[in-house]
C-alpha cells in the first residue's frame, strides 16, 4: 500500500483531497491502495453527507469563533476535527477485497485493523457501535475515541475517520450538539463524559497505521487537481457542502 501524510492549508482542500484519492484510483491513475494520514492545525467541523447542519452544530458558537463547517461527500455522523486529531483515509479495491462491497463487512474490516494495529499499546481498544472505536475504562464503561464513515464507488471504497490522542474535548460541547442518532453505548452521556483521548503520541498512532495497513512506499504525487476541482465545484461557493465559509483569521 502507498502512504501519504499531507495536511494541505484549508479545511476544503483536506476534505477533497479525500474524495480526489477515491476517484483518482477508481480511474486507475493509482494502481495500489493509499493509506492518508492528517491532522489539521485549526478546528473545523465535517457533517455527514445526509447530516442537518441546523440539528447536529452550534452555528452560532462556529460564526462566533470563525469555525468552518463543510460537508464531505461519505455518510456518517458529525465530527469535530482539530489539532489532537490524527485524521485517516484508507482506499481500497475491491479487486484486492471482493467481500467489502458489504457495508457492514467494509466497515468492520476496517475498523478491526486498526484495533489490531493498536493493540500493543491499547489492549483494551475494540470497536463499539456501527462505526466507532472505543476503550474500555476501569468501570467497564465504552468511550470513544475514533468516528469513522465510508464511501463506496462500483471499483474501490475510501475509509476514513479521526483518532484522537491531544483534543480539547470542551471544544465538542461547545460546538456541537447532542447527536440525533446515538449508539446505545453512549447511554446518554455528554460528549466530555462519552469521549476520550487516547494516550499515545502522534508518532505512535502514525507508526500503527502504518504498520497496520503495511504502507510501505510512500506516493509521490498525489491528485492536486482533482483536489482543487473538488475544493471549486463543492466548497467555493455552494451552501450545501459548505454551511459556513472558511473566514479565521491568519
Amino acid at each position: 500500500m502507498l502512504k501519504l501524510e499531507l495536511t494541505l492549508p484549508t479545511a476544503a482542500e483536506n476534505i477533497a483531497l479525500d474524495e480526489a484519492l477515491l476517484d483518482a484510483c477508481a480511474a486507475g491513475e493509482i494502481d495500489r491502495g493509499v493509506l492518508r494520514i492528517w491532522e489539521p492545525d485549526r478546528y473545523f467541523v465535517v457533517l455527514g453527507r445526509s447530516s442537518r447542519p441546523e440539528v447536529e452544530v452550534n452555528l452560532e458558537a462556529c460564526r462566533r469563533e470563525g469555525v468552518p463547517v463543510l460537508r464531505r461527500a461519505s455518510g456518517g455522523g458529525t465530527i469535530l476535527a482539530g489539532p489532537g486529531c490524527l485524521m485517516y483515509a484508507v482506499v481500497l479495491s475491491y479487486r484486492d477485497y471482493p467481500e467489502l462491497r458489504a457495508i457492514d463487512r467494509a466497515h468492520q474490516f476496517a475498523r478491526q485493523r486498526l484495533v489490531d494495529s493498536l493493540s500493543q499499546w491499547m489492549p483494551t481498544a475494540r470497536t463499539a457501535g456501527t462505526s466507532d472505536l472505543a476503550i474500555e475504562t476501569v468501570e467497564k464503561s465504552l468511550q470513544k475515541f475514533s468516528g469513522n464513515a465510508l464511501r463506496a464507488k462500483r471499483t474501490h471504497l475510501v475509509y476514513h475517520g479521526t483518532l484522537l490522542y491531544d483534543f480539547d474535548l470542551d471544544r465538542l460541547a461547545q460546538l456541537l450538539a447532542t447527536p440525533t442518532r446515538e449508539p446505545e453505548y453512549r447511554e446518554g452521556r455528554e460528549h466530555t463524559d462519552f469521549v476520550a483521548n487516547l494516550p499515545l503520541s502522534h508518532v505512535q498512532l502514525i507508526t500503527a497505521l502504518t504498520t497496520g495497513w503495511q504502507a510501505t512506499e510512500l506516493l509521490t504525487e498525489w491528485p492536486q487537481e482533482r483536489t482543487q476541482a473538488i475544493v471549486c465545484e463543492k466548497y467555493r461557493d455552494d451552501p450545501k457542502w459548505a454551511i459556513l465559509q472558511q473566514f479565521q483569521t491568519p
